[in-house]
């Protein structure tokens, strides 16, 4: 099972502005992406759809090394 861990960015600015944002359900995001795509600056984009969150999108954004999760949002212009 992968370790995931959490940059500085995600903990103090991410957890706080958005409430909606659990870093678990980050993980799952992760886990069972229903998509994911390598993103420029070193980083990787998963996207999820969440029931809780009213069967919306989740984009999980992590570093290069898919396991340091950065940011987290919903990304209301996905579409699978």
């Amino acid at each position: 099972m992968p370790s995931f861990r959490f940059t500085p960015y995600f903990e103090q600015v991410v957890l706080r502005k958005r409430p909606y944002v659990r870093p678990e359900g980050c993980v799952d995001a992760i886990e069972n992406a229903v998509y994911s795509e390598p993103q420029e600056n070193n980083r990787w984009r998963f996207w999820a759809q969440i029931p809780e969150l009213g069967d919306r999108y989740l984009r999980v954004v992590t570093l290069d090394d898919k396991l340091t999760i950065h940011n987290a949002f919903l990304d209301r212009g996905f579409r699978p």
